[in-house]
């Protein structure tokens, strides 16, 4: 796991209704940065978005439909995991959970099975000074986001 990367355990509550699931609350030590912004992103299969970088911003990602496949790369110099690289998977048919992504960690998505619907919340709103791309085939990175899907 990269350092200050944290996945919170959702809890289901099924009924003959559906299901019930609370996702983050404020009083979370998960979510200690607090409310910026929430937004939702509804993509396509095969969509790939990578890599987006903040230098302040905190984001909370959760996956309502769909499966992404997530990719995570710790580029701050003095975390203990600098230049590591994580792979997971959300949404359906993965377990329920929430993905907290610290700055200076880049993030990215391919939607494996779409349309996606990824709901995330930022720790502070909009700012395009704060934001940052990293090309998806960065060689410093060495990610291959085309390769076939290996999900667990």
């Amino acid at each position: 796991m990269i350092d200050g990367v944290g996945l919170k355990e959702l809890v289901t509550h099924p009924d003959e209704r559906g299901y019930f699931r609370e996702l983050i609350r404020v009083t979370d030590p998960f979510f200690a940065e607090g409310f910026g912004q929430w937004s939702v992103s509804n993509m396509r299969a095969g969509v790939l978005k990578a890599w987006h970088i903040h230098k302040a911003q905190v984001d909370w990602w959760y996956v309502a439909a769909g499966v992404l496949q997530v990719g995570l790369h710790d580029t701050r110099p003095p975390s203990p995991t600098f230049r590591e690289t994580m792979t997971l998977w959300m949404g359906d048919d993965h377990p329920p959970r929430v993905l907290r992504i610290p700055p200076g960690v880049a993030h990215g998505c391919k939607v494996l099975r779409g349309p996606a619907l990824l709901f995330y919340i930022t720790s502070r709103v909009y700012d395009p000074a704060d934001e940052g791309r990293i090309a998806h085939d960065d060689p410093a990175i060495g990610y291959d986001w085309l390769r076939p899907p290996q999900t667990p």
